[in-house]
């Protein structure tokens, strides 16, 4: 790059960018795909990055941002291509010689890794202040040609995100929310489309900060995240100029009440986004590739390679009421069961009969719970004489209005509206700016890791408390918030840099904060608050297009009541992912209980592969209701599959595996070992015909080649 005058080629084997400056100097990415494509998008209209500021104007059709006199205003003023590692990085400078403003675009990509992140710095070099309103974090207008037909065999997806419902993708044809504009008067470079928005202090309510775009005819897909632990994200989809493009952004004036005053000489980053490419491969494909670009940028930890069987007490199970009389038989089921970390879940520290919402905040642990000599440090102990490593779940960020942190802590440590404390459901919120609020949590933090040995901090987030804080002057509440999320961030680096062997999952009531800025950091997710075994099938088999499997954390939570089949059905629902075993288990009939011994064993003896695995789904993404559901992960030896049949449907399903395609293979039932299930392969067709006679019932299988000249799986 350049290799040509005014056009700038970028990427590796896996991915090639083209950014072609206009006669004005404004550089359009103009191609993102594999290198060697015949394909551009000449004249491309959208820039690198779309800014509106107070003052400047702006443009709106609809409900979508038409571009600003600011995003067209940047030209080119130099770039830069570097190695970093396994990151290749362009960074791209702009700038508005009118006001000032300088923008600096960073991608990076891994490499052989068809995943493109962006974000984007904005400094100001004027004299004057430039009040924000919105930053793109990643705009590319050249998904398709500039040829309407290829808008009209694309569907856009989406993942609707609710409590006990979490990752419901679904697509509709794209034309139903763009349709084709016709007659005689056409806007010449009017935007229409499709926008989705983040709300409140969850960054997944109502729906995952994700997306996509496939072409149903060839399998080009496109699949992006918005990397950000609040609500504060937006994203569009549509068409400009006969060609579909997408445009990801944090939080916005309109959208989320956000504004930033970028000073003379300040800079303001924004959060970042990435975007999946499959050039043939589907939805499947380039969720693939979301994946290994996942594992590319989060923080290393052992956790990630170990995968450890992790005993929760809540789900099903203690509800939040937990004592030592009710724990110490659980610690042993769950050892004899081959679980190797034993969490504490909520209720640890209630001495207010389970009215203990709106005094949380001390964390310290309830007498009447642990009453023995040596309190609750003889649970811990136990946990640790059987083998496990002891956890403890937390909810670092509340304070309730009856607990003693909130007549200790500054007013100016809780997130403030309009001067007032803001208050949601019986508790305050910390803000992880002020250091008196970070102090707390690095003590508790320091307390029960540091000196009672807790291995494992499960960390809850349960309340929604609206728009942010405006606890500095001038502040709206979504600059507040995101200058929190920040914070929020930068104290979870913290606690890891100080214990690097601490395990941390990220909960907040299931899966309502369920972002990479999280994943990045944490361990494990919470994938749902789910009870209901049969629907959890859904959330667990959906669960990899937004976590790698070896961080996706599923409940598996047997009860005595439960069929054998019933049994088999809750603990394969976590085989391809985490194992969060829980559920009565002590009273369970030797049966049951050696069903979910069974697989735990099998889970030890495949989880080695599951880090390096990447997802596919031979019935397509889950829907909600479907009665058959199919998960494989596949590496390049073999490919591991579950599949569930819930009630009100055919014994026999047809599943596809593309990448199995004319491969001669072998088809190991490995749990459960009783199962009734029979198979066939057809290596021809890449299809798995499966009958499983009950319903409900759950299996997992292996599928290894047997051909030895055969190409990888």
């Amino acid at each position: 790059m350049p290799n040509e005058q005014g056009t700038l080629h970028w990427g590796h084997d896996a991915l090639h960018l083209q950014i072609v400056l206009d006669d004005n100097g404004s550089p359009r990415l103009t191609h993102l795909g594999l290198p060697g494509e015949a394909r551009s998008t000449p004249g491309a209209s959208l820039p690198l990055v779309e800014v509106t500021a107070a003052g400047h104007g702006r443009g709106w059709s609809g409900d979508l941002l038409v571009g600003t006199d600011l995003g067209g205003r940047l030209v080119h003023r130099s770039h830069h291509a570097a190695r970093d590692g396994v990151w290749h990085t362009l960074t791209v400078h702009l700038h508005d010689p009118e006001t000032g403003l300088v923008a600096e675009v960073t991608y990076r990509s891994p490499d052989g890794v068809p995943v493109l992140r962006s974000e984007v710095t904005l400094r100001n070099e004027g004299q004057v202040t430039l009040n924000l309103e919105s930053v793109s974090s990643l705009v590319v207008g050249c998904l398709t040609p500039r040829n309407p037909a290829a808008f009209d065999t694309a569907d856009l997806l989406l993942a609707e995100n609710d409590w006990l419902t979490e990752c419901r993708w679904r697509r509709h044809p794209a034309r139903l929310t763009t349709p084709a504009q016709s007659g005689r008067v056409v806007q010449a470079h009017g935007r229409a489309g499709f926008a989705l928005n983040g709300q409140g202090t969850w960054s997944s309510c109502g729906h995952l900060p994700m997306g996509g775009w496939t072409d149903r005819l060839t399998g080009r897909t496109w699949v992006w995240q918005i990397e950000h632990n609040g609500g504060g994200w937006r994203w569009e989809c549509g068409e400009r100029d006969k060609a579909a493009y997408a445009a990801l952004f944090g939080p916005t004036d309109t959208q989320h009440g956000w504004r930033h005053a970028l000073e003379p000489g300040a800079a303001f980053r924004t959060v970042p986004a990435a975007l999946s490419f499959s050039a043939d491969g589907g939805p499947d494909a380039a969720f693939a590739a979301l994946t290994r670009y996942r594992r590319a940028q989060r923080r290393p930890h052992a956790d990630h390679l170990r995968l450890p069987v992790i005993f929760n007490d809540y789900m099903n199970c203690l509800m939040g009421d937990p004592t030592t009389e009710k724990l110490l038989p659980l610690i042993d089921a769950a050892a004899d069961a081959g679980a190797e970390y034993f969490v504490i879940d909520a209720g640890w520290y209630d001495d207010d009969d389970g009215g203990w919402w709106t005094t949380v905040g001390a964390w310290e642990p309830a007498a009447s719970r642990f009453p023995g000599e040596g309190g609750i440090h003889e649970v811990l102990d136990r946990i640790r004489e059987r083998g496990m490593v002891p956890g403890l779940w937390l909810e670092p960020e509340a304070i309730g209005v009856r607990s003693p942190m909130a007549e200790s802590l500054p007013d100016e440590a809780f997130f403030r509206r309009d001067g007032s404390r803001v208050t949601e459901a019986g508790r305050h919120h910390l803000d992880l700016r002020h250091p008196a609020a970070r102090a707390h949590l690095d003590q508790v933090v320091d307390r029960l890791v540091g000196e009672w040995g807790a291995g494992y901090l499960k960390l809850d987030h349960n309340i929604d408390p609206g728009s942010g804080t405006s606890a500095h002057p001038g502040e709206t509440p979504g600059a507040g918030l995101l200058g929190h999320n920040r914070a929020h961030l930068d104290w979870l680096d913290g606690v890891l840099d100080r214990y690097p062997h601490l395990v941390v999952e990220n909960c907040a009531s299931g899966g309502m904060r369920w972002d990479d800025a999280m994943l990045s950091r944490m361990q494990l997710q919470s994938t749902s608050d789910q009870q209901n075994l049969h629907l959890y099938a859904a959330i667990a088999a959906s669960a990899p297009t937004a976590v790698t499997p070896e961080q996706g954390a599923v409940w598996a939570y047997p009860q005595p009541e439960d069929s054998l089949d019933e049994v088999a059905f809750t603990m394969a629902n976590a085989l391809l992912g985490r194992i969060h075993l829980s559920g009565r288990i002590p009273e369970l009939e030797p049966e049951a209980r050696a069903l979910v011994h069974e697989a735990v064993a099998v889970y030890k003896a495949i989880r080695a592969d599951l880090p390096r695995a990447v997802p596919s789904w031979p019935l397509g993404l889950p829907v909600w209701d479907d009665p058959w559901i199919a998960l494989a992960l596949h590496t390049p030896a073999l490919t591991y599959l579950t599949a569930w049949r819930r009630p009100g449907t055919d014994a026999t399903a047809t599943l596809h595996l593309p990448h199995l395609r004319d491969t001669a293979a072998r088809v190991d039932l490995l749990y459960p070992s009783a199962s009734r299930a029979v198979s066939g392969w057809m290596p021809d067709t890449a299809e798995l015909r499966l009958t499983l006679p009950a319903a409900p019932s759950a299996v997992l299988l292996r599928i290894t080649s047997t051909d030895p000249g055969a190409p990888g799986l």
